[in-house]
This record gives structure tokens, C-alpha cells and sequence, in this order.
């Protein structure tokens, strides 16, 4: 299978990298659907409803941190393998990623539930929100060992190169989300009005809803069988690839994460205009995220076929595919940016009447959307490491960019120099020039191939991985 899917997609790479980055483009739009039905019915409740759940859901991603960076490591590990024939290897590590979800989601949930109100404290939670705060933060430390499982499913069928199941999963959570939200939230279609534990609730079924689906496809398809969980020798010898994936995908998740707040920070504290301009920061990264839904798809897309490539021992095609997915993922997203910027105006003005915020949110747009190309740059070259397991080039240097570049100037010109919120804007776009040029210098002149899991395989070798 590994080779007449090699064959094809060396035939037609452009039409092959299309066919995977559509079904995740929608995946992601449906995602982006999720939080804005959440939103919709928690504003339709009360803004201290709406509140809470921005709190909960800024945390949440924090408790997820380490799921995500599994998800990498089983990109990494099961795409290679794939590519490289090992489909008994497969099978295991589909086994080890179920029982690290399963595992590690207990134990944030069990570790989570006693601390929860430490974790309230420590968001400065005003006490007239905090009810609703702690019912929302306690349903979501629930959902935490399903949320893993589907966040890491997501990630073995991406590996496997079979993106419709992700797509058909998230139409499932969103659908039952929206209808749940409604319903539980509302009082819509007959059901009981919870009010804001609705909310909560339908979170809560509609993930663990999707996570099932998923881990049905896979026991369907025969992946995840008994003898997928592989013996304690085996899983011992084959976490350790999977660890040094993932701490460092994990760790810039933190750093990325940990610096946004920082901007917002030294943002809030502008001399001048500060409210006005935070404002206008977040209708900015909200219009921003519909660029973002393709670009994190082709991220997606460099991870799976750069993994697949280095797996069948063919480091120089996976090289390769790294600069055809970036040609098209530049080429689409620009025109897609130029036609966005013609509606920017009225974007905005739906989403604000203040004509000083709208202003500051046009100026954060404008140098952001100047900065598209350098931005997808940097996601698919990111995109390109995870799939190689080199996610320490992708810590290195956008943790760098970040914390010595980004935040220093943003205050600089910020504070100091322009001493308004367009100098933060234009912090951002510096920061990913460097961050880009970097990460397309060390992919075209360094040896990132060598973090793959397959070295090389000669003769008798392959016999021995299979069975390994």
C-alpha cells in the first residue's frame, strides 16, 4: 500500500497535496464553528455567562497542552512508519498514543479537580462570575480523558493520510455541539433550559460523541485490536521517540501561548489608548482566524507527507514536498488575503461601533495580513519539522522570535518609540520575518531529517523493525 501510495503522489504531488489539505481546511472551519455557537448562546444568557466561558475556554488550552504534543509525536511516529511498510509498528503505536490519552487525561482530571479553586484564585476570577467559573472549569476537568482521546485519534488518522475521518468526526461534534448549546443552553427543540450548564454539558456529550466515532473508524478498519497494545518491552522502547517529539511541541506551545499573554499585557499598559486598542487586537484575531483555519490545514498536510517520505527512506522527496506544499500554500492563501482585505471596513464596523477601535483593529489587520506569507511560512516550515520530529528547530526558534524579538520590540516601539498600539503591530510583523527566514534557512541547509525514527533500512532490517 506504502508504495503505490509513494507512486501516486510522486505522479501528481500538487493534486496530492490538495486532497489532503481540503478535508482539513473544513475541519477546521468546523472547529471555528464550535466556539462561535458557545459564544452565541453564552451571550444570549448574560455577559457574565459569556465571561466565564472566555476564561474557561483561555485555560482550557493549557490543560490540552500535553495532548496536543502527544497528537504531534504520533504524527511523527505513525507517518513514518506508515511510509516505511511497518504496519505491525503502526498498530502499536496506535495502541501506546490510546493508552498515553487515556492515562494522561486521568490523571489532569484527577490532579485538576482538587486544585480547581487554586486555579480560579489564580485567574482573579471576580466573585460574582465565580459559580458559574467553577461549574464550567469542573464539567471541563470531566472532559478532559475524552477530549484527549479525540485530539490524539485526529492525530493517527491524519498520519495514516485518511483526513475524511478527522472532517467527519469534527461535523459530528459541531453538529450535536450546536444542537446541545441551543437546546440545553436555550430551551430550543423541547429540551430542558439548564441555562449556562447546558453549555457546559454539550460540550461535553459532543466531544465524547466524537471521540467514540473515532475510536469505532479505528477498531472498524481493524487498527485497534488487542494486539495493538503492544507488550511493556515494546511500549518501553518506543515512548521515548514519542517524548522527545513531544516535549518540545508541548513546551512551544507554552512559550507561544505565555508571550501572547505578555503582548496583551504590555498592550493593556500602552501610555495612550489602551483599551481601545485591546479591543481592536480582538476583533483583529478574530477576523485573523479564518486565514489561519487553511494555513493551519497545510501545516497539517507538511506534517503528514514529510513524515511519510523520511519513512520510506526518501529524504530528499520529502524535502521536496516541503517546497510544493509551501509554493501552494503561499500562492492560495495570498489571493485568498488580497480578497479578504477588500471587506476588511465592513468586517470590522459589524463587530464594533467605536470608531477608535475600529481603527486600531484596520491597523492590526493591515500589518498582519502584510505579514500572511511570512506567518504561513512559518507553519508550513513548522508544519514540515513535526512531521520529521525535528519539533526542537520549531521550540528554538519560534520560542526566540517570540521572547527576543517580538515581545522586546513591541515594548520598544510601543511604549518608547511610537508610543501607540501600532508599534506593537509592527513588532508582530518583524518578529515573523526573522521567525520565517529562519525556519526556511535551517530546513534548506540543515540536517533536520536526522530527527526521524527510521535511519535506514537494508536487507534483514526491515524484517526485524516489523516484528520490533
Amino acid at each position: 500500500m506504502s508504495d503505490t501510495l509513494s507512486e501516486k503522489m510522486t505522479r501528481a504531488p500538487y493534486r496530492t497535496i490538495w486532497n489532503l489539505a481540503w478535508p482539513q481546511i473544513l475541519m477546521m472551519f468546523f472547529h471555528f464553528l464550535i466556539g462561535l455557537a458557545d459564544v452565541w448562546v453564552a451571550g444570549q444568557i448574560n455577559r457574565e455567562v459569556q465571561a466565564s466561558l472566555g476564561i474557561i475556554s483561555q485555560s482550557l488550552f493549557f490543560l490540552l497542552v500535553v495532548a496536543i504534543a502527544v497528537a504531534n509525536g504520533a504524527v511523527a511516529a505513525i507517518s513514518q512508519s506508515v511510509g516505511a511498510g511497518l504496519h505491525k509498528r503502526v498498530k502499536r503505536y496506535v495502541g501506546l498514543c490510546l493508552l498515553l490519552a487515556l492515562i494522561l487525561g486521568g490523571v489532569f482530571l484527577f490532579v485538576g479537580l482538587p486544585l480547581k479553586n487554586v486555579l480560579l484564585t489564580a485567574l482573579q476570577v471576580p466573585i460574582e462570575m465565580r459559580p458559574v467559573t467553577e461549574y464550567f472549569l469542573t464539567v471541563y476537568l470531566a472532559l478532559l480523558p475524552p477530549y484527549y482521546m479525540q485530539i490524539i485519534t485526529n492525530a493517527i488518522f491524519r498520519a495514516r493520510k485518511q483526513v475524511m475521518n478527522p472532517l467527519y468526526s469534527m461535523v459530528l461534534v459541531t453538529s450535536l455541539n450546536t444542537v446541545l448549546d441551543l437546546g440545553l443552553g436555550l430551551g430550543w427543540f423541547g429540551m430542558p433550559n439548564l441555562g449556562f450548564k447546558g453549555i457546559a454539558w454539550a460540550t461535553f456529550g459532543s466531544v465524547t460523541a466524537g471521540a467514540a466515532f473515532n475510536l469505532i473508524l479505528l477498531a472498524r478498519q481493524g487498527v485497534l485490536k488487542a494486539e495493538s497494545f503492544a507488550p511493556w518491552r515494546w511500549m518501553k522502547a518506543a515512548t521515548p521517540y514519542l517524548a522527545k517529539v513531544a516535549w518540545p511541541a508541548g513546551l512551544l506551545q507554552v512559550v507561544w501561548h505565555s508571550g501572547y499573554l505578555v503582548l496583551y499585557a504590555i498592550t493593556a499598559s500602552l501610555p495612550w489608548d489602551a483599551i481601545d486598542a485591546l479591543a481592536g487586537m480582538a476583533i483583529g484575531l478574530r477576523i485573523e482566524a479564518l486565514l489561519f483555519l487553511p494555513a493551519f490545514a497545510f501545516n497539517m498536510t507538511a506534517s503528514i507527507l514529510i513524515g511519510h517520505y523520511l519513512g520510506a527512506q526518501q529524504p530528499e522527496e520529502a524535502k521536496l514536498f516541503g517546497y510544493r506544499i509551501l509554493t501552494i500554500g503561499l500562492v492560495s492563501i495570498s489571493l485568498f488575503s488580497i480578497v479578504v482585505w477588500q471587506f476588511i471596513t465592513p468586517w470590522v464596523n459589524l463587530l464594533t461601533n467605536n470608531s477608535a477601535v475600529a481603527a486600531h483593529a484596520v491597523d492590526y489587520l493591515k500589518w498582519n495580513m502584510l505579514a500572511i506569507p511570512f506567518t504561513l511560512t512559518s507553519m508550513i516550515m513548522a508544519g514540515a519539522f513535526n512531521g520529521a520530529g525535528a519539533t526542537m528547530w520549531n521550540m528554538f526558534i519560534m520560542g526566540s522570535a517570540t521572547w527576543f524579538i517580538r515581545l522586546p520590540l513591541a515594548y520598544g516601539l510601543g511604549h518608547l518609540g511610537m508610543q501607540n498600539a501600532e508599534g506593537i503591530w509592527i513588532a508582530m510583523f518583524c518578529s515573523q520575518i526573522v521567525q520565517s527566514l529562519t525556519l526556511v534557512y535551517v530546513y534548506t541547509f540543515k540536517n533536520w531529517q536526522r530527527f526521524a525514527m527510521i535511519k535506514s533500512r537494508k536487507g534483514n532490517a526491515h524484517a526485524a523493525k516489523e516484528s520490533a
